[in-house]
């Protein structure tokens, strides 16, 4: 069912410095299967304080939060839910006139899957020390994951995101070779860093688990080199599904079917 746009029709946007397709196609799909009039749009800020209060003062329902803005946007709403002050990193924000509230449902999706992936609580090593990384992380700890390495060439950032999980810190891998191994950077990601692995090649065949927070696209050098090795693998675009699937429901209020998340989630995954 097509809703065409009126005056009624309710805005959601998401921010990133790398805008991509997933999160605009989930969320409009969904708003087509299910007749409802909102329309999904995706914005790379020059200004995130001027987009931040644009959303206040134009009413818009919800904004998605990408890398690198998912601190950065602390200090700018009004109340934070405990899934995203509990570690200070922010994904989802919603409108509910002029009060703007934070969320954080990337934890939601890493602790899910986590579990329908079965993955041993083994020692593992993470790539990364930002928001994202910190969503990971922290939904690593509370699964029971005990024996982490935070790998950061951000010491500050690093040893910060260590601590507060009760891990270790390390400016590079070196000679570890953990089974479990996360990317939670930029590195395989579309544009100029599109063709670097997260790990290297050593290290990804002695892994048994690869997990890449990296959504466009899905299938990273890192995600395949893993696949090449026959390793478990957990891709960005799973992530992604699940946390934008929460989101929707907190802009919407409306929980679509398994069948309806799923017709989605294989739309926003097909190449445009």
């Amino acid at each position: 069912m097509f809703v065409t746009a009126s005056k009624e029709t309710r805005l959601c946007m998401s921010l990133a410095g790398r805008p991509g397709n997933f999160g605009v196609r989930f969320h409009n799909h969904l708003y087509q299967q299910l007749g409802l009039n909102f329309y999904y749009k995706a914005f790379s800020p020059s200004d995130l304080s001027a987009a931040i209060a644009g959303m206040r003062s134009l009413g818009i329902r919800g904004c998605g939060v990408s890398m690198p803005f998912k601190e950065a946007c602390i200090a700018l709403v009004d109340e934070m839910d405990p899934s995203a002050a509990a570690i200070d990193s922010i994904n989802t924000i919603v409108n509910t006139d002029g009060h703007l509230k934070a969320y954080n449902t990337d934890y939601i999706a890493v602790a899910q899957l986590v579990e329908t992936h079965a993955v041993p609580r083994t020692r593992f090593a993470l790539r990364g020390s930002g928001g994202m990384a910190k969503a990971v992380a922290c939904a690593l700890r509370d699964a029971g994951f005990t024996d982490g390495l935070i790998v950061a060439r951000n010491e500050v950032a690093g040893r910060a995101l260590a601590r507060t999980c009760g891990f270790e810190w390390q400016p590079e891998l070196g000679a570890e070779r953990p089974p479990l191994l996360v990317n939670v950077t930029p590195l395989g990601m579309a544009g100029d860093q599109a063709q670097v692995l997260a790990f290297e090649a050593e290290a990804i065949e002695a892994a048994d688990t690869a997990f890449d927070a990296v959504a466009t696209p899905a299938l990273t050098p890192f995600v395949l080199q893993a696949q090449r090795f026959g390793k478990r693998v957990i891709t960005g675009d799973q992530v992604a599904a699940i946390q934008a699937l929460e989101q929707f429901i907190l802009y919407t209020g409306v929980t679509p079917s398994e069948a309806q998340y799923q017709a989605a989630a294989a739309f926003a995954r097909e190449p445009v």
